[in-house]
């Protein structure tokens, strides 16, 4: 394995309770919640007529000038480009900027959305006599937006960003469901170790809070239907938990090789220290029972990490800090992703802090994996672990150190050092990545 280190210099998150790195972080740790009733169409008539949205965002607020480029990005677009620039800036790298070939991208960004009102009207012209006719169906396409066709495809948010930063280097993208954040931020780790870049922009985005994204994981009963109550719906680890809630946004990270950004004196946030990804190899909606998968992705990040999950340090408490869950609160997920961490840590499972800020954000899908390792980094930063807010009735399937409704202060026994987080994503894909406080 390469000895070079990977450190994060700058993030940046666009989320349901906000874009502003310190407020949004503030609110996690009081426990505020994002969640409720639909505003982009009418649900009132669906089983789950409720998600965690982004209100009142406007990337040329963000931007200036410069969004007039991406006027016809997808929302999911927009978001990435938001983070990104606060990320930019937070790095140092609008001054500093380093060669163009020696920065790459590297995300998990979701589809674009679909431009519906054409669409469906294209199939009822199609159906027009009862049955699908596919010569109506393209006379009727032929009036479809060509930009919005060309948006849809997920790899343009990586481009948009490649354009804007002008990163000449490395230049991918990767959809591996919920966990595709966190397996790009993994994946761009390893480009810089073996040498392909000095800096990568990584993390992930994605909007599906349309019919067709709501709908799907409605057939698959995997969301909460808790109509009269959504801001709790929420509920990772209680025993009355019913589903995830669908969110949105995106979260990036700078990742740097450690000699380049301390040769121009950037501010180093925390190191990347270790990526472990399995496929559990078993179903396609359904995790491993046993959480093989998920134990395997954690042991790969600690063991690259070099951190023993069932060690002591020198005052008795176990290496890893906090856990940060996957989490999504669905009777499956929560069950085996516990089962996973006893798997990991043995007897000092239930030692570990193990919490899920789904619980307050919902489910940002592709996105989810890189907002929450910027959960780590503000974790390290002010030794604070937030909670898994709505969490009342713990299953005794999932009973660990869930952190109930109220932020824990670890300053007094020695503050956040280590943190794992948690990617598992349908089709069986198992992500985690290691982050610890940088010490030079």
């Amino acid at each position: 394995m390469s000895s070079k280190r990977v450190v994060i210099t700058g993030t940046g998150w666009v989320t349901p309770l906000g874009w502003d790195r310190e407020s949004v972080w503030q609110r996690l740790l009081r426990g505020d919640r994002a969640i409720g009733s639909l505003h982009r169409y009418d649900a009132s008539t669906w089983s789950t007529g409720f998600a965690s949205e982004v209100k009142g965002f406007d990337l040329a607020e963000r931007l200036g000038a410069r969004a007039d480029r991406h006027v016809h990005a997808s929302r999911s677009t927009k978001f990435a480009l938001s983070a990104c620039d606060d990320a930019w800036r937070m790095a140092g790298l609008d001054e500093d900027r380093p060669d163009h070939g020696s920065v790459g991208v590297y995300l998990g960004a979701g589809e674009g959305e679909v431009d519906y009102s054409r669409y469906i009207a294209a199939h009822a012209e199609a159906y027009a006599d009862g049955g699908f006719d596919a010569a109506r169906f393209g006379a009727a396409a032929a009036g479809f937006d060509a930009a919005r066709e060309v948006e849809q495809e997920p790899q343009l948010t990586s481009t948009h960003l490649a354009v804007e930063f002008g990163a000449q280097g490395p230049c991918l993208n990767c959809m591996t469901a919920c966990a595709a954040s966190t397996q790009a931020v993994g994946e761009a780790v390893e480009i810089i170790r073996r040498g392909d870049a000095s800096v990568m922009i990584a993390g992930g985005s994605h909007s599906m809070i349309h019919p067709l994204g709501m709908t799907g994981f409605m057939r698959l009963t995997a969301m909460s239907t808790r109509r009269d109550d959504p801001m709790h719906a929420s509920r990772p680890f209680d025993v009355s938990r019913d589903g995830f809630v669908m969110g949105e946004g995106a979260g990036i990270v700078i990742l740097e090789e450690l000699g380049h950004a301390q040769a121009r004196g950037a501010n180093i946030l925390a190191e990347l220290a270790g990526y472990g990804s399995t496929a559990d190899a078993y179903r396609i909606t359904d995790i491993h029972p046993e959480g093989k998968g998920g134990a395997g992705a954690m042991m790969g990040a600690l063991d690259q990490a070099g951190i023993d999950p069932r060690a002591l340090d020198e005052n008795g408490r176990p290496l890893v800090h906090w856990v940060n869950a996957h989490g999504t609160g669905t009777k499956e997920n929560d069950k085996i992703e516990s089962a996973a961490v006893r798997l990991v840590f043995g007897e000092l499972a239930e030692r570990v802090p193990f919490t899920s800020v789904k619980s307050m954000l919902g489910h940002l899908i592709q996105a989810a994996g890189a907002v929450e390792l910027i959960t780590c980094v503000k974790a390290i930063e002010t030794g604070i672990i937030p909670p898994t807010a709505n969490l009342h009735d713990v299953d005794p399937l999932c009973a660990l150190d869930h952190v109930p409704n109220e932020a824990r202060d670890l300053n007094g026994v020695g503050g956040v050092s280590v943190c794992v987080s948690n990617s598992f994503g349908f089709g069986g894909q198992n992500d985690s990545v290691c982050v610890r406080r940088f010490e030079g």
